[in-house]
């Protein structure tokens, strides 16, 4: 299962499985919230610097574009996973954040066992999960390699194609605010890509920021893309991150994986005129 809930993540640390976790941050504060506490033996991954490698120009790969293959295997290595390798991930935002995307990079890497744990640190330290500040530093190994993302990726052009389509969909995860252009707080400019349906991510969490149970997420998605298959569906946010929280979350319910356009908003609203605005 992709989600590991906190006491299953407790049961783990008792009795001393052979897992990897990591912290997955996203900026100087969430390095330094990582500083002061995170959850026992966790390394720390950053979004910006280790999970993307940003262009000068957006509008050339959005915002967060992915990092070369070869750069992500060095930095595998560097942390120690092997393709057999159980790795647990967590963020401060539900697993909404860096966790996602990091969950869908390492499974596009070749690994099987890959889980984000549900809620986040909020809820990993509400479950009794063990904390501390000490920083443990990763053990090197043998060398990680894989020359090809093996998940479905969607580019631009793709994305062109399917707002023409009846045969795919475009599913926008962010806020309704940002998808119906009333506000814009990171990009250009506001609106949405034409034909796109909204389902913000946060709609796949309850109230307490956990995973809505698999049978409703199935429920949600199923009714939401209706007679488009998954895999013919194309999923995107501002930049390529929160997108993978969706796509988490799918995985989760058992259903086929749509395609990432990792571009996103970002890319889009900074090459394609005219742009939908408002409904």
């Amino acid at each position: 299962m992709p989600i590991i809930q906190p006491d299953e993540l407790r049961n783990l640390y008792k009795q001393e499985a052979d897992f990897i976790i990591i912290h997955a941050g996203n900026g100087e504060k969430a390095r330094a919230n990582y500083k002061h506490q995170h959850l026992d033996k966790a390394f720390y991954m950053d979004l910006e610097t280790q999970l993307a490698a940003p262009k000068i120009n957006p509008a050339n790969g959005g915002r967060h574009p992915l990092p070369a293959t070869e750069d992500f295997s060095k930095l595998l290595t560097q942390y120690g996973v092997q393709k057999n390798s159980h790795v647990i991930l967590y963020d401060e935002h539900n697993g909404a954040n860096a966790a996602a995307r990091l969950w869908w990079m390492l499974k596009a890497a070749g690994i099987v066992n890959v889980q984000v744990v549900n809620g986040g640190f909020q809820q990993a330290v509400k479950h009794g999960v063990p904390v501390n500040n000490i920083i443990v530093n990763p053990e090197e190994a043998n060398q990680f390699i894989f020359n090809d993302w093996a998940l479905p990726i969607a580019d631009m052009q793709e994305v062109e194609i399917a707002v023409k389509s009846n045969e795919q969909l475009i599913i926008d995860v962010r806020d309704s605010e940002r998808f119906l252009g009333l506000k814009e707080p990171l990009d250009l400019v506001a609106g949405h890509i034409p034909n796109a349906i909204n389902i913000p991510f946060k709609s796949n969490l309850d109230l307490d920021g956990n995973f809505l149970p698999d049978k409703e997420l199935k429920k949600k998605y199923e009714e939401a893309i209706k007679n488009i298959k998954p895999e013919n569906c194309i999923v995107h946010c501002g930049s390529g991150v929160t997108a993978c929280h969706t796509l988490l979350a799918m995985a989760s319910a058992g259903m086929p994986l749509p395609k990432l356009y990792t571009g996103s908003w970002s890319e889009w609203s900074r090459n394609n005129k005219p742009i939908i605005t408002k409904m």
